[in-house]
């Protein structure tokens, strides 16, 4: 029997409902595989904590995490906490604690789904986004506060250690998938400093992948070509800021924020890494019962897939793919089913699954 320790912080919103759905789905997989167990450990870390405690991470929370094989992390953000305080407390607390600095979000059609976009079939994309430092990096300030000449200051920090090994990882992804092509996403031509130097890394680090077809675009001009000529793109690794914004317009060409799971890896697996959906708490959702957990499940399959459990992370996609396409939908895709149903839906076709097998 293979255990695995996951740490779990379903945090704010719709964070909570899907994350629990997540865990009834993979708990289902366990049971009938026979073959591998999950250990969850619930952690409280939210706003709420944080309105209560004055923080959302206790002392000695970080040291905690460290023990665990993985994260499954719902989402943080709270229309009573400023949400550079939430952000910046929780998640990317955790993800620069980790050093989780390879951000993986896939994006295709999923079977039974439709997108508003024609030729949306043709998507199949990883979007890699460097996680650590870039706009994100947290380095700036704010001086003379309240007074006319006050300044604030966003600096964005792109050390040739932190370039070089985002590229080297998505070189490495580009070269698994079968068209081995990967696009570079930058806007060095008005930021002259960070990202020309971005771009030279990159093309350094390509001379060590001669088989992998590269191309370099433009952050604006990704964005027309996404929507007009999807079929041109694969692999694209683009900044922290950069591959923020594409990645939501990448879920949502495929039908749904829902839908869309993510990776926050530490590729070396000196800490753990965590998984999460890309949708956020949703406020306006949140508590109804009907927010989407496909983007949950589709996060734990990430999660099988880095634990090294390949054969569930195998099956539990193929249930998400017949689940997608009988057309049990939620209502962000138009359909009628709740969290609740929909979960219920897919740990059922588990179960049967297996039997058959």
């Amino acid at each position: 029997m293979r255990q695995h320790k996951i740490a779990v912080i379903p945090g704010d919103g719709i964070g909570i409902e899907v994350i629990e759905a997540g865990k009834q789905v993979l708990q289902a997989l366990a049971e009938k595989s026979g073959e591998l167990s999950f250990e969850f450990s619930d952690f409280p870390w939210s706003s709420d904590y944080y309105l209560e405690h004055g923080r959302y991470i206790p002392e000695g929370g970080l040291d905690e995490l460290a023990r665990f094989d993985a994260i499954y992390f719902g989402s943080v953000g709270s229309q009573q906490v400023p949400d550079h305080v939430s952000l910046w407390d929780l998640r990317l607390a955790i993800c620069q604690g980790f050093d989780q600095y390879a951000n993986v979000r896939p994006a295709r059609l999923l079977p039974g789904v439709n997108s508003r976009l024609q030729g949306a079939e043709k998507i199949d994309w990883v979007i890699i986004r460097e996680n650590s430092e870039g706009e994100y990096s947290g380095n700036g300030g704010r001086v003379h506060r309240g007074l006319p000449e006050e300044i604030g200051t966003e600096v964005s920090i792109f050390s040739r250690k932190g370039v070089e090994r985002i590229h080297r990882f998505a070189f490495e992804m580009a070269r698994s998938r079968p068209r081995k092509k990967l696009t570079l996403v930058t806007k060095s031509n008005a930021q002259r400093h960070g990202m020309v130097l971005w771009d030279e890394v990159f093309f350094e680090v390509a001379k060590d992948y001669p088989e992998v077809e590269t191309d370099r675009e433009l952050v604006d001009a990704v964005t027309t070509r996404m929507v007009l000529k999807p079929d041109t793109l694969d692999t694209v690794v683009a900044t922290n800021l950069h591959a923020d914004i594409i990645s939501d317009l990448a879920a949502a060409l495929t039908g749904s924020l829902g839908i869309a799971p993510t990776a926050n890896l530490n590729p070396e697996r000196t800490f753990p890494s965590m998984f999460e959906p890309i949708h956020g708490s949703a406020f306006d959702i949140a508590g109804q019962g009907i927010a989407n957990p496909v983007g949950a499940f589709w996060t734990a399959v990430m999660m099988l897939e880095h634990l090294g459990e390949a054969t569930a992370a195998e099956r539990l996609m193929a249930a998400i793919e017949r689940l997608t396409r009988s057309g049990i939908h939620s209502q962000d895709l138009g359909g009628t089913a709740t969290t609740r149903e929909l979960t219920q839906a897919i740990c059922e076709d588990i179960r049967q699954q297996s039997d058959q097998a």
